[in-house]
């Protein structure tokens, strides 16, 4: 533990030297538009770390200035986005830039230096180190240390994340200790890796420890154990993410790696979201003409073994397996339609006795070979192979229009039956959500004044199924929305950028959900909400409606400023007020105020 401080406490202190540094750094005029690699030369598709403030950034240029086109091959239905793309979109931006405000041009300049080494000036004055720290490192602003020599790039930056709170509901300061290290870079053009690794202590509110006692996991994480006390309220866990890319040609890409994946234009996704703990993928994407198809195909974890304090038993953990495969098409430059599959497998194989019924095997299903197919109609593999696997499918949509606004929205399609959903007598098997949101960029022509508000609907039982080989879920951890199903949600984003280095977001979340209840023997009476729970027994075959059960309120509010006074440092002031009435429970009303400071890292958030 002395180690940890020693080492938070020097990271602190380089941080706040460099700090003072880089702000002295001004531009003498404007910053001329770097070139680009050109098109005819496969990139290696390093992505941009999954963080929401940056995406909103992004998405926000993505709507002014044409996400979809052929010059800008930013393709924000699926994430995370590469690199190169994000450099062209800003590219874009610099292009205009008579027409920049003095935060456009920052946030423009920010994304340049963020992705400089998918640029043909490595460098730039944009992002030149005006007094190197001991000559070698901060050579540029972004990176603690970089190399660029032809054929290999190199990117190793520190990684610090602490925050403190008083949560109204406990005792005690909330915080987060986060140290660790990032690793990235390119060879041969062609290929690309990236590695991140910290070592994370966590005291959180009250409403978190819920969760974390109800499924016994730490959000967003894997393997984790108690810190200082055993079942007390703080957490210890090690984060692991990384992968290697590879662009075959210049038009189709591979990856395997160990992280999340995003499928989507809203601020949830019905489809994959980013909320699960990280696990193992190959994917492949391909992007030519008006299309983008991505094949992704996993390792997941379908359920783990607890000691008799309920903490996580370190064992190989019982596997499943996820395939999934998203074809979208740009009907027009701002307009843009999307059709996804995925199936969850790993489930029991079976024989039959002598009377011809079902016994269940021995040995688990491993993944179907015929699922590796890049083109093919998953539900026909299953019935091919007379598996049991948990097949859904949908679509999502996006129009940008008058370079102002987007509309979006998913639906998705567990199970459904047309005869049951006519007679709308609730059976417990229409398993449907849908998503229908919208965003809109300087409000009433304020500049950088952007809002954005979503209705996600999720009927009782979707995403659940027989058993956590075939539910959707990861580590105990729901791979869509974050609260499960039984759900109807509507949220508001405002965000604004009074000055270049300050952004103020605040976020509204009204959801009405069904929770289940607990029988005096202990027994769960499943009304659909947890996707953790197989699907038999329910609590009806009929009658079924969303929000039933232990019906629960919550208003959760959150009101964040963050200021950044170097790349990709930021100061965050958070306050958090939370109302959650439930039928059978009392009241919880939570008021968490926050600080904290991260270096290359994003924010830690529990919204659910």
């Amino acid at each position: 533990m002395k180690k940890h401080l020693l080492f938070v406490a020097f990271c602190a202190l380089s941080a706040s030297q460099v700090a003072g540094q880089s702000m002295s750094f001004q531009f003498d005029g404007p910053v001329p538009p770097p070139t680009i690699p050109t098109a005819d030369v496969p990139t290696a598709p390093v992505t941009v770390s999954l963080d929401s403030d940056v995406y909103r950034l992004i998405d926000r240029y993505a709507i002014k200035y044409g996400s979809d086109s052929v010059g800008s091959s930013l393709h924000t239905s699926v994430r995370p986005y590469t690199r190169s793309a994000v450099v062209r979109l800003a590219n874009q931006m610099l292009a205009d830039s008579a027409n920049l405000s003095a935060q456009d041009r920052f946030n423009a300049e920010y994304l340049l230096r963020d992705n400089w080494n998918f640029t043909n000036q490595a460098n730039a004055a944009y992002n030149q180190g005006r007094r190197p720290l001991l000559k070698n490192f901060y050579q540029r602003q972004s990176d603690l240390y970089s190399l660029s020599i032809p054929d290999f790039t190199l990117r190793v930056n520190p990684v610090l994340g602490l925050s403190a709170g008083k949560d109204s509901e406990t005792d005690g300061l909330r915080y987060v200790n986060t140290r660790g290290v990032q690793v990235e870079g390119t060879i041969d053009e062609r290929l690309g890796f990236y590695t991140f690794l910290a070592d994370n202590q966590q005291g959180v509110p009250l409403y978190v420890q819920d969760r974390v006692r109800r499924d016994r996991i730490v959000p967003h994480e894997g393997y984790w154990k108690d810190f200082k006390t055993v079942g007390g309220n703080q957490y210890d866990f090690f984060t692991a993410r990384g992968y290697i890319t590879y662009a075959a040609t210049k038009h189709i890409s591979a990856q395997l790696g160990h992280d999340r994946n995003f499928i989507g234009n809203g601020y949830r996704s019905l489809i994959l979201s980013d909320y699960s703990a990280p696990y193992f993928f190959l994917k492949l994407n391909t992007r030519i003409w008006k299309l983008n198809y991505q094949n992704l195909f996993t390792e997941m974890i379908a359920d783990r073994s607890y000691d008799g304090n309920g903490s996580p038993i370190d064992e190989v953990y019982r596997k499943k397996y996820m395939a999934l495969h998203h074809l979208s098409f740009d009907v027009t430059p701002t307009f843009n339609v999307g059709v996804f599959e995925s199936t969850i497998l790993g489930g029991r194989s079976f024989r039959r006795d002598s009377t011809g019924q079902n016994i269940p095997g021995s040995q688990r299903r491993g993944f179907e070979l015929e699922y590796l197919n890049p083109l093919i109609f998953y539900r026909a593999v299953e019935q091919h192979v007379g598996s049991a696997d948990n097949t859904v499918l949908g679509l999502d949509f996006k129009w940008n229009f008058k370079r102002t606004a987007q509309l979006y929205g998913q639906l998705m399609l567990d199970e459904f039956k047309l005869s049951e959903i006519r007679a709308r007598d609730g059976w417990w098997a229409n398993k449907q959500a849908f998503q229908l949101g919208a965003k809109y960029v300087d409000v009433a022509g304020i500049r950088t004044l952007d809002a954005q508000v979503e209705f996600n609907y999720i009927r009782p039982f979707t995403y659940q199924h027989e058993d956590s080989y075939t539910n959707y879920q990861h580590y105990q951890q729901p791979l869509a929305h974050p609260m499960g199903a039984n759900i109807y949600e509507l949220l508001g984003i405002l965000s604004y950028q009074p000055i270049p280095r300050l952004q103020l977001v605040g976020k509204l979340f009204y959801t009405v959900q069904g929770l289940d209840r607990t029988n005096d023997d202990g027994s769960i009476v499943n009304y659909g909400g947890n996707v953790l729970l197989p699907y038999d027994p329910r609590v009806s075959e009929y009658g079924n409606s969303t929000g039933q059960g232990n019906r629960t309120r919550l208003v959760h509010t959150d009101l964040t400023a963050t200021y950044q006074p170097r790349h990709n440092l930021w100061l965050d002031a958070k306050l958090i007020v939370r109302r959650q009435s439930y039928t059978d429970l009392a009241t919880q009303n939570t008021v968490y105020p926050s600080v904290a400071l991260r270096w290359n890292i994003a924010q830690r958030l529990h919204e659910f």
